[in-house]
């Protein structure tokens, strides 16, 4: 019988109640203890021979593996931070201790104070927490998160601060030597190595269809609390953030994911310059190249994206691309599969130009594609992350000139809704159009923030979702 394998997001969850502690993710959290082995096992020792090879052998079995790693080690961990994320539980207050606390590791990445982690280590925290290496603790604000990459930035108010510069993780080998740096079972500053195993590497862990998922996995020691954290090159540059294990126990079996640091450095670039990814989109449905597809196309690989559908008014619709084509690069970078793909397009914005080779009809042929938003426009799409939208676990936008003009009303979109806020809790869905607050009509956020602030209180909420035919009321209670 086959064991299905478990996915796991590598932060260590409890929950505190004044009498009981329960692991939220049960499975990752393991006791404050050491257990000893009861039976000792004599060891053995084993002398190494000393062999005499020729010259030009001994070039040939020269191990690549550093003398040591202890610059790139002591760097990095001045660096490295630990994050603590506190949730009020329903019912519940602070002076009580009703409280679920999660925690993880973060990478300082400014002087002044910006941190980056992964969206699942400070998922519906009302309080962040973050320790420095030197044992400091600052309380954290986030500055803003990205399920579709489990990327977020945080920031303290801090000055001078030791940081880490992002590396290239386009140029980085199989076979590389890598290090892990985070703070696995609340062991703050651990260090561990090990070597890059693969890179490009989709593990199905993201829900959302549209999660960009190319992790660079390694064998280098991750364990649960280790999520966020710095993978290094032994240059000491970050090269990607330590995110998930593949595992059957819920501890480290030998298979460490993290996201590459090309693909995360514009997203959090994004977070703190604009509040909210801009993603490009090409507007194109795609699949990998099987086999049968290879040969019905006379491909001289299984290797590409096979483009299925084609949208109208899109990105590839301008460039002249058609269902059928297969996509072979993007900017010079090989393509060969949809994760490959997935992390090229990811690291543009909409207005972006980027250069596409694909087959058509055994051609080899080249296009210029300008990539556009998810409303095939080019402009950026601003996020409101008012406090008032914020404490009620929310955030929204105006509608753009399209949407206005295939709608009727006015109205402002749900962006994203924060797991275990009042809003989650209310099952207001991404892609709500408000309409309505307490029966006033809604024009745009800055209207809509502008009641919250005002008003406490029962609150109902009337709009629609685009696809679903009725209006959809909601109701909650916002106590400021």
């Amino acid at each position: 019988m086959n064991t299905p394998k478990l996915l796991l997001l590598v932060s260590c969850t409890s929950l505190i109640t004044a009498t009981i502690i329960v692991g939220a993710y049960h499975m990752l959290v393991q006791p404050e203890q050491i257990i000893y082995e009861t039976q000792l096992i004599k060891a053995t020792q084993t002398a190494e021979r000393e062999i005499n090879l020729s010259p030009r052998f001994q070039q040939l079995y020269t191990s690549t593996k550093p003398t040591n790693f202890i610059s790139a080690a002591k760097d990095s961990r001045e660096a490295v931070v630990f994050i603590r994320s506190l949730t009020k539980l329903e019912g519940g207050n602070a002076l009580n201790r009703d409280l679920s606390s999660s925690t993880g590791s973060g990478v300082i990445i400014s002087r002044d104070g910006y941190i980056v982690t992964n969206h699942h280590v400070i998922e519906g925290a009302d309080i962040v927490e973050v320790t420095l290496n030197n044992n400091k603790e600052y309380i954290a604000k986030v500055v803003g998160s990205d399920i579709q990459t489990d990327m977020a930035v945080l920031k303290i108010e801090v000055d001078q601060m030791p940081y880490m510069l992002f590396g290239n993780s386009d140029s980085l080998q199989v076979g590389e030597w890598v290090l892990a740096v985070g703070n696995p079972f609340r062991l703050q500053s651990t260090v561990t190595a090990g070597i890059v195993s693969a890179k490009g590497r989709n593990i199905d862990i993201f829900k959302d269809r549209s999660g960009i998922e190319s992790f660079i996995q390694t064998d280098a020691a991750v364990n649960p609390g280790n999520s966020g954290g710095a993978l290094i090159n032994i240059r000491g540059e970050l090269i990607g953030i330590n995110t998930a294990i593949m595992t059957l126990s819920g501890k480290y079996e030998g298979f460490s994911f993290a996201v590459p640091s090309n693909l995360a450095r514009k997203v959090v670039t994004d977070l703190m310059e604009y509040g909210a990814v801009q993603r490009g989109w090409m507007g194109i449905e795609i699949a990998n190249v099987t086999n049968q597809i290879a040969e019905e196309r006379g491909l001289p690989s299984v290797a590409g994206v096979f483009i299925t559908i084609v949208n109208k008014g899109s990105a590839a619709f301008d460039a002249g691309l058609l269902g059928g084509d297969v996509i072979l690069s993007v900017d010079d970078v090989n393509t060969n599969t949809l994760s490959q793909f997935m992390e090229q397009i990811g690291r543009h914005r909409p207005g972006d130009v980027i250069n596409v080779s694909y087959i058509r009809k055994g051609f080899i042929n080249f296009a210029e594609v300008t990539l556009k938003n998810i409303l095939n426009s080019t402009d950026f799409v601003a996020v409101r992350k008012d406090k008032a939208l914020i404490d009620l676990g929310f955030e929204l936008r105006d509608l753009s000139s399209l949407e206005l003009s295939k709608n009727t009303t006015d109205g402002v979109i749900v962006v994203s809704v924060y797991q275990n806020s009042i809003i989650g809790k209310a099952n207001i869905q991404p892609g709500y159009i408000i309409t309505k607050i307490n029966d006033i009509e809604v024009t745009d956020v800055r209207k809509l923030v502008e009641y919250l602030t005002t008003h406490t209180g029962k609150i109902i909420l009337e709009g629609y979702y685009e696809n679903y035919p009725g209006l959809f009321p909601y109701m909650f209670r916002n106590d400021g």
